[in-house]
């Protein structure tokens, strides 16, 4: 039997061998997997062209996965560098890679990408429409911007962020609704600017069924991206966010009648107190698409820091419903970020992810940690290195500061809890 999507495929009875492949990675029956493709409640970016690809399953009952962005920019054009910092985010088990290159050789990129990634790999394909035409926003076509839509999904781009539903009624009510930090979606703020300029509406509104067939043809899911989520926890759950959510929940409805595969994308800068209800809100108007969130960041004061910010909204976040969370670094709002920025941004969205899959008793999720409370009470010191998140600082830090006794740390020492309770446990002195 043929199919031109995983979600054809799957509403024809069909289990892909990328179903089974997801499948078989969280513990799922084959059959329940493949009817919550179908529904649309989970999705598996699988581009036809994407040969490297190892897929993974986004959405309800999934691990909540991770995605890193990268790319290269005017002011940072080193191919070299971003094709390391890939392979540093594979090794490092990230789930998805965003290109956001905008500048230079950025086909010669893609193509190096996705031919070495196993993860999968998307892009906004605005963003190197800009760059690759090197004109004027305004002068950009419609058809322009959709042969670079189709240059990415022949390339063998998974997944693509577009901001269809930045339309002109979405414009007009975010003007009626001035917010403190505006429009903070850098593909966002290039439509609406793109709509000022020329007068027209939105060409991935206006001409929706055209990406749609563009992502049927090559199975690219299509992520549709938040213009105007909060750029500050003032403007979160405003009129504007609202807005383009209920927009996307009816373009989602038409791209599911293609057979085309939905994520939504989501904030941004929200309070706490904010989280979980706009999770729930997405579900509702969204039909149950998979979310896929930016953070979301808690507070607006910490630059450096927001690796850390971002963590605790996406722990909430996904604790509370949504499925995909795209990293954040130290770097965000700074600079472009190096390798190491990027490592720790990784390593806070993989705590985030496990510690919300914990509360969404995902399977397997808490053995993990069971396991590394039982290598802890045996003092099990390689154990505990094999089992932690970073082994490689793990070790780090002990090799730092030997302990006199090495089934302690320097720490505590003979006084640590571990070791004596262990020892009055057995009959044996303490000290």
């Amino acid at each position: 039997m043929n199919y031109s999507t995983q979600m054809e495929a799957a509403r024809k009875g069909m289990i892909t061998a990328q179903m089974e492949a997801v499948a078989g990675k969280e513990g799922m029956e084959p059959e329940k997997l493949r009817e919550l493709v179908a529904a649309g409640k989970v999705a598996i970016p699988a581009n036809k062209n994407h040969k490297a690809l190892d897929p993974c399953g986004i959405g309800q009952g999934m691990r909540t996965k991770i995605n890193v962005n990268l790319g290269v920019s005017k002011d940072c054009c080193s191919i070299e560098t971003e094709l390391e910092k890939a392979g540093i985010a594979i090794k490092m088990q990230a789930d998805a890679i965003m290109d956001l290159s905008c500048y230079g050789k950025t086909e010669e990129f893609r193509r190096r990408l996705v031919g070495m990634s196993p993860a999968a790999i998307g892009t906004v394909p605005v963003y190197d429409a800009v760059g690759f035409y090197d004109k004027e926003l305004k002068d950009i076509s419609s058809q322009e911007f959709f042969d670079v839509v189709e240059k990415h999904a022949l390339d063998g781009v998974d997944f693509m962020t577009v901001h269809a539903g930045i339309n002109r009624e979405t414009a007009a009510r975010f003007r009626k609704n001035p917010r403190l930090t505006n429009i903070v979606s850098r593909g966002g703020s290039l439509l609406f600017a793109w709509m000022e300029l020329n007068g027209r509406e939105n060409p991935f509104y206006e001409h929706y069924d055209r990406l749609l067939e563009v992502c049927r043809k090559y199975d690219v899911t299509l992520s549709l991206g938040d213009a105007c989520r909060p750029g500050s926890i003032k403007d979160a759950t405003d009129a504007s966010q609202v807005q383009e959510l209920i927009v996307l929940g009816e373009l989602t409805r038409r791209a599911w009648e293609m057979d085309v595969q939905v994520i939504i994308e989501g904030p941004g800068h929200m309070a706490l107190n904010e989280i979980a209800p706009n999770m729930l809100l997405e579900k509702k108007l969204c039909h149950g698409a998979p979310f896929y969130v930016l953070g979301p960041l808690v507070t607006d004061i910490a630059p450096g820091y927001d690796h850390i910010t971002s963590a605790i909204g996406g722990a909430i976040a996904a604790a509370s419903g949504a499925d995909f969370l795209c990293y954040v670094t130290p770097a965000e709002h700074l600079r472009l970020p190096t390798l190491e920025d990027m490592k720790e941004g990784i390593i806070a969205s993989r705590i985030a992810a496990h510690a919300a899959d914990i509360a969404k008793g995902i399977p397997g999720a808490v053995l993990w940690d069971e396991q590394m409370s039982e290598a802890r009470r045996n003092l099990d010191w390689p154990r505990m290195f094999d089992l932690a998140l970073d082994p490689e600082k793990a070790r780090r830090y002990r090799a730092e500061s030997s302990p006199e006794n090495e089934d302690s740390c320097t720490m505590c020492g003979k006084m640590c809890a571990v070791r004596n309770m262990n020892r009055v446990l057995a009959g044996e002195d303490p000290m």
